[in-house]
């Protein structure tokens, strides 16, 4: 198959056109060679290949633990424009594998970049190649799935296709595999910064106003979303992946959180869902979002399926089926969770406008609840930020 994107022209010797000599590749399963300019770190990567279509928070995604195996194609096409800085990680490490960008990336013009996306993807240990045609690429996932895929940056630009599409052929994709003990924290420890404000960054919740205690199941948990939980006036605690359910209840929580994580949520479910089923019959609250949201669905009795190409970007709508409200939503999901599937007693809260996907369910009268989606807003807008409230409201009734 031919290739989807070739580099970029420049201008040469008396006008005369050329193409640079490509420093990356990106080989697909299928044969499928795309050359480019490599940026970032030297090397190669291994992974899914999805793509984004947020015009914002490219630090945010590529540092998203739920991200781990992927390589991120950006349909925006300027990544780079606002650089980088520590306060946007929502992680202590990048969790994709690479990144995929259309235009070279550029000196940053913001007041908050500390340092170029180059630099930091270097830092991070990050290949990405640019002077990809995107749109070409997206297309393709969209028609025929996400491939699985390998990227090379090499400055000598040295690339055996063959190998490398044999590379990506072999390497066993996300369907069963558990990412979850991958990112997770492995001990538990106490959260209580705050969301970002202009002009203060993030604050701190003061210990007399933590009017309840959380305990945050991290499955692969973003910052920010550990942020909205405690400027919703919760003091958290986080506890690993494996906890047990009688691990997170000698915590003496008022309510409980399944977090946002990578992988397949059938494989993860394992060891997670005999602990949320426990929790369940506590008759605590219970608030799952993304892979939370799916291990919620499958201690209840649903099924999960694996997508085509998944929901990623900060522009989807979803409708709130009690209130008829359309919400534009921030996603980063590869699984789904089959409506049909649900037992009685399990109510479908929330659907995608997009492909009528469930997108939101609540049980037990209300006390367990979660969305596919990812409220937390980083990045993405904050239409569904009254969900950690809800949470909150929960737990004080």
């Amino acid at each position: 198959m031919s290739s989807a994107a070739a580099p970029p022209e420049s201008a040469g010797p008396a006008g005369s056109r050329f193409a640079p000599r490509p420093t990356a590749v990106l080989a697909l399963a299928d044969g499928t060679a795309i050359r480019g300019r490599g940026m970032g770190a030297v090397g190669r990567a291994a992974g899914e290949v999805c793509f984004n279509t947020s015009i914002s928070g490219y630090q945010e995604i590529l540092t998203d633990p739920s991200y781990a195996g992927q390589i991120v194609t950006f349909t925006f096409p300027h990544i780079g424009n606002v650089g980088a800085n520590p306060e946007d990680a929502e992680s202590d490490r990048p969790a994709a594998r690479g990144c995929v960008l259309r235009s070279g990336i550029g000196a940053p013009s913001n007041w908050r970049a500390a340092q170029r996306l180059d630099s930091w993807l270097k830092d991070n240990g990050l290949p990405a190649i640019t002077g990809v045609d995107t749109r070409a690429l997206t297309r393709r996932v969209r028609a025929a799935g996400a491939p699985s895929g390998v990227l090379v940056h090499d400055p000598e630009g040295r690339f055996d296709v063959d190998a490398l599409a044999a590379e990506a052929a072999a390497w066993p994709g996300l369907a069963g595999m558990d990412l979850a003990r991958e990112v997770a924290r492995r001990a538990p420890g106490a959260w209580s910064e705050t969301r970002w404000t202009p002009g203060a960054g993030y604050g701190a919740l003061a210990a007399g106003a933590a009017r309840r205690r959380v305990a945050a199941i991290d499955y692969g948990a973003k910052r920010n979303i550990l942020r909205c939980l405690a400027s919703a006036g919760c003091r958290v605690t986080v506890v690993p992946a494996t906890a047990s359910a009688a691990d997170v209840m000698r915590l003496e929580p008022d309510g409980i959180f399944l977090s946002n994580g990578p992988g397949d949520p059938a494989a993860t479910a394992e060891y997670a869902v005999p602990a949320v089923r426990a929790l369940l019959e506590t008759g605590l609250p219970v608030f799952g979002i993304c892979l939370g949201f799916q291990l919620l669905a499958l201690a209840l009795g649903g099924r999960t399926a694996k997508m085509r190409q998944g929901h990623r970007g900060a522009n989807h709508p979803v409708k709130d089926l009690a209130t008829g409200r359309v919400e534009i939503t921030s996603q980063n999901h590869g699984f789904v969770v089959d409506a049909d599937s649900l037992p009685a007693g399990v109510e479908k809260t929330h659907v995608s406008l997009f492909d009528g996907t469930l997108e939101g369910l609540r049980a037990m009268g209300g006390r367990a609840f979660g969305v596919q989606y990812h409220p937390e807003a980083s990045p993405g807008p904050r239409d569904s930020h009254y969900l950690f409230d809800r949470f909150a409201a929960l737990m004080e009734s």
